[in-house]
């Protein structure tokens, strides 16, 4: 008589293991590929906005894949669904490791975003699911902080691969450490509890896969974030903005439209009635609006400014990373225990207040509250992080908190999504608001124009960023507020384990 590892008492950390390992290698190897990028410029003797690409269309891919995979795998199983990712992700790895040319590590890199769109559509929800729901705050807090750990780590190691191996290490480093997980991952994670073995009628694990609906999602997103990312090269004033945007909101609707009349949709857009799900979204959204663009505007504010080095500023990160990534796992099991509205309501206050700190203290030439320019950017930073290490966990609980275990995976998936297309959101408006404010003062109106003899509009619109920045977590902070706190679940067993077999 013998009982497979995936049923055992203590699988859940193994599950939580395999996950773990998935999302660090993820992770780190965003971080290590932003580093490898100028050496990958050298070598093949391009120019860095074609090489951006190698990132750009990372991102693009696994955005318009996310809801896609997440449901797909609510459908026939998260586990081969993450599981043939990580093969995915492994084989693109390789490839873009022994790329002859640009075209082909950038279309490698792209077939990697399908294996990592796979990988984080499925990953949450496998991981919640081997866990009951009263400790349901504290997985996705510990997996937090494994996250966390990935951001801090992920820049080290690229930087410390590019020299002592060259740009390639980057990416073959990920082919032997992701077989291993895929073993593992075969071996431990669990299929679907139930859900896929025995549909109920009309449950979202049951029905046809709705190809149309993410074809439509795909549509929207792809214009959406395009517009986004290159309006600046495009040019704000140009036609083709307005006009994507138009046709963008036509594919909007046109999925909504569709979602709302099949049986099986992509997303049910019906969870949107509840009220934890939908502001918690909405929530959700704002905190990483108000947030995502800050290191890459400071990076320029330090850098061009200040004049410290990119290897200097990369220290200078580590300390908000590692704050968010130790408060990950405190703030999941205090929402465990008392609940999602006090934790998030305080972590967006508490990101608020650090903006407002950065917009009244910035000043190049002198000191403000006590602290030195760099001390008063590495005080916000962590201040900020300890804001959204408290309200990142709690308010994602709340929401998979509020659905069937059968949609884990597109409502996981869908909080993924909410951060990526805020992130990307995030960069495009804030960046205007300081060259507009840059061009309002008779300075060139972009960020390759900062230096000290301009320092005084640039700070100016960092200023105004950061206030906009501000009563945006205000304004989320109002939304958990009025969206209330649910009574506390009863802590129900994940899956039932079955009885030993031969």
């Amino acid at each position: 008589m013998t009982t497979p590892l995936q049923q055992t008492s203590t699988r859940k950390w193994w599950v939580f293991g395999a996950i773990a390992v998935g999302s660090f290698l993820s992770v780190i190897d965003y971080g290590s590929v932003l580093v490898a990028l100028p050496a990958i410029e050298t070598y093949f003797d391009s120019d860095l906005p074609t090489v951006q690409w190698i990132v750009v269309g990372h991102a693009l891919v696994i955005s318009i894949l996310l809801l896609p995979m997440g449901r797909l795998g609510d459908m026939i199983g998260r586990k081969r669904v993450y599981v043939g990712g990580f093969v995915i992700f492994v084989a693109s790895s390789a490839l873009a490791g022994f790329s002859v040319d640009l075209t082909m590590l950038i279309g490698a890199k792209i077939l990697h975003g399908v294996g990592s769109a796979m990988i984080q559509g499925t990953a949450m929800a496998t991981l919640i699911s081997a866990f009951p729901d009263s400790e349901r705050g504290k997985a996705m807090g510990t997996h937090l902080s494994v996250i966390g750990t990935g951001v801090v780590a992920g820049t080290a190691i690229g930087g410390f691969l590019v020299d002592l191996w060259g740009w390639q290490a980057v990416f073959l480093l990920n082919v032997p450490i992701g077989i291993v997980t895929i073993a593992v991952s075969w071996l431990v994670l669990p299929d679907n509890p139930g859900e896929r073995r025995a549909p109920a009628t009309g449950s979202p694990a049951s029905g046809r896969f709705d190809w149309l609906g993410a074809a439509l999602s795909g549509a929207t997103l792809l214009i959406f974030l395009l517009l986004l990312g290159q309006g600046d090269r495009i040019g704000w004033t140009s036609p083709l903005i307005p006009a994507g945007a138009v046709v963008a909101v036509i594919f909007l609707l046109t999925f909504i439209w569709w979602e709302l009349r099949i049986p099986s949709p992509l997303l049910e857009l019906r969870l949107f009635r509840r009220k934890l799900i939908a502001m918690g979204a909405i929530a959700g959204w704002m905190a990483f609006l108000a947030s995502s663009s800050s290191r890459f505007l400071l990076a320029f504010y330090l850098q061009q400014v200040l004049g410290y080095s990119p290897k200097e500023i990369g220290l200078f990160m580590v300390p908000s990373a590692l704050c968010m990534a130790a408060l990950g796992p405190i703030a999941g099991r205090l929402s465990d225990r008392f609940g999602w509205q006090k934790l998030t309501t305080g972590g967006l206050i508490v990101g608020a207040f650090a903006w407002f700190m950065m917009a009244e203290g910035l000043d190049p030439g002198g000191s403000s509250f006590g602290l030195s320019p760099l001390m008063l950017v590495i005080v916000a930073l962590t201040v900020q992080s300890m804001g959204l290490g408290v309200f990142y966990t709690p308010n994602n609980s709340s929401i998979l908190g509020a659905v069937e275990r059968s949609s884990y995976g597109v409502v996981s998936a869908l909080t993924q999504l909410i951060r990526n297309t805020a992130n990307v959101t995030s960069v495009a408006l804030f960046t205007a608001v300081v060259v507009i404010t840059m061009g309002s003062m008779g300075v060139e109106p972009s960020l390759s124009a900062v230096s000290p003899e301009v320092s005084g509009a640039f700070l100016e619109g960092l200023r105004r960023a950061f206030l906009v920045m501000g009563c945006v977590l205000i304004f989320g902070a109002i939304v958990c507020v009025a969206r209330g706190e649910r009574a506390k679940i009863t802590t129900t067993t994940p899956y039932p384990v079955p009885a030993d077999s031969d």
